[in-house]
């Protein structure tokens, strides 16, 4: 899969299909290889862990399950609305991401 991937760690995404549907986020990490994110508090799964060190205790963890990516949009950092994103090259030529909705530049 040598194409590049519309959204990055640290990017506030939508989810567009699915259980979660309508909830925003923020990308906690992506998984290139498999084509999925982590969204903060979207996809949750109760995760059974014995006692170790970071968890002393045990018991029943909740945390976030990776969601693919064809499932979620970037949000636009002016209206807060899903956009679809492009990418076209700055003022020195290196390739940038703007929203399609506003034409905004993405950070």
């Amino acid at each position: 899969m040598g194409s590049k991937l519309h959204i990055r760690k640290g990017d506030t995404v939508a989810v567009i299909t699915g259980e979660y549907k309508g909830q925003q986020g923020k990308v906690l990490e992506v998984i290139i290889k498999e084509r999925r994110a982590i969204v903060e508090g979207v996809n949750m799964v109760s995760k059974h862990t014995k006692p170790n060190a970071q968890n002393p205790q045990g018991g029943i963890i909740r945390k976030e399950a990776p969601v693919h990516i064809s499932n979620l949009l970037l949000v636009d950092p002016s209206t807060g609305k899903p956009t679809r994103i492009g990418r076209r090259p700055d003022k020195r030529d290196k390739l940038v991401r703007f929203a399609r909705k506003s034409g905004e530049e993405i950070k």
